[in-house]
């Protein structure tokens, strides 16, 4: 699905009391999807641009969408975004990176710059939330919020993310992607304890694995306990490490010193002959939406890899991506995720290795 996503903010004193806005069309037909507006407490126009964006970004990420055309009138967002200008304010520096982390969510983002009168419905929920913000104006009841993904209504997919068991290179702390080492006898127990685990969990309809060896045979298990059949998902692989594949985080370091220090602090980066994490967040979107099309209101069993599982999670905290780099996820570990028709989201569960005693 393509949408237009309007974006506006504003400050009264610049800086001063600030609101934004937000409104998500259908590309073809101009349908309003979503609208999103908040006040900002006291802050700058600049800011407040930047938090309708994100706003605008998060909603079209709500709706599934997969290709963005975003529309403001601020040139200075449009064109920080569009990567012509640098980001230089230390205030505006955390804005722009969460900005990016939404738009990595989406196949295409494009960003337009628009004459103010053209944004007037963006521009209209800026100043709503500023004037319901200074008390000028009653808070307006909230829309009922659009239909998305499956129209479960109410009813939450739920998704029993489990790590695969271990192999040999994830005993020697190893970058382990697209390679295939088989589970270790270890990694096998392991497996097992997460199949009887998961056979005491009731109504769990589907059991669906990344390609690769590891994840499958960890899958098979775990179906096999269920009664179930599993299927595979190729949007759920780990990452491409490319020539990192097999190395130590020392060694990869020491290949390639001034690429892997650049690829530790932006998800942008790709290894060498690699993938991004920006790449891999944009394909686990895809699937998830995917997933929720065909099992929505249900509970599924997700068996996959550290970066796809921290990026299942890092969309239902909705949080950037540092979470990828400070969230620990054991072998055969379980966590739970949610995510509702209306957009909203939950993690009931992170890390879980009771069931390996």
């Amino acid at each position: 699905m393509k949408v237009v996503v309007e974006a506006d903010g504003g400050s009264r004193g610049n800086p001063g009391p600030a609101g934004y806005g937000a409104v998500v069309r259908d590309a073809v037909s101009g349908e309003v999807l979503a609208e999103r507006y908040g006040g900002l407490g006291h802050v700058t126009n600049n800011v407040a641009e930047y938090q309708g964006l994100i706003a605008g970004l998060r909603a079209a990420g709500e709706l599934g969408a997969e290709s963005v055309e975003v529309r403001m009138d601020s040139k200075l967002v449009v064109e920080q975004m569009s990567g012509r200008w640098q980001v230089k304010h230390p205030s505006m520096k955390p804005l722009a990176a969460e900005a990016r982390g939404l738009a990595a969510g989406f196949g295409q983002v494009g960003y337009s710059w628009i004459p103010r009168e053209k944004n007037k419905d963006a521009d209209r929920l800026a100043n709503r939330a500023m004037d319901e913000q200074a008390g000028l104006t009653k808070p307006a009841a909230p829309a009922p919020a659009p239909a998305s993904w499956s129209g479960a209504g109410g009813t939450p997919t739920r998704f029993h993310l489990l790590r695969h068991g271990q192999t040999e290179l994830s005993v020697g702390r190893r970058y382990s992607g697209r390679g295939n080492p088989p589970l270790t006898e270890v990694g096998r127990g392991q497996v097992a304890a997460a199949a009887q685990r998961m056979a005491k969990v009731e109504d769990i309809k589907a059991v669906v694995s990344s390609p690769l060896g590891r994840t499958r045979e960890t899958a098979e298990a775990v179906a096999t306990a269920l009664g179930a059949e599993v299927v595979v998902v190729d949007g759920l692989i780990e990452t491409d490490f490319g020539a990192w594949e097999g190395l130590t985080f020392t060694e990869a370091a020491s290949r390639d010193p001034e690429l892997h220090r650049r690829w530790l602090g932006d998800t942008s980066v790709a290894p060498p002959g690699g993938e991004s994490f920006d790449a891999v967040h944009q394909r686990v979107r895809q699937a998830r939406n995917s997933l929720i099309a065909e099992y929505g209101g249900v509970d599924v069993v997700v068996v996959s890899h550290v970066t796809p599982i921290k990026t299942l999670l890092r969309m239902a905290l909705d949080v950037g991506p540092s979470l990828l780099f400070r969230l620990h996820l054991d072998l055969a570990s379980l966590s739970v995720a949610e995510f509702y028709p209306d957009g909203h989201a939950s993690v009931r569960l992170v890390n879980d290795t009771s069931h390996l005693g």
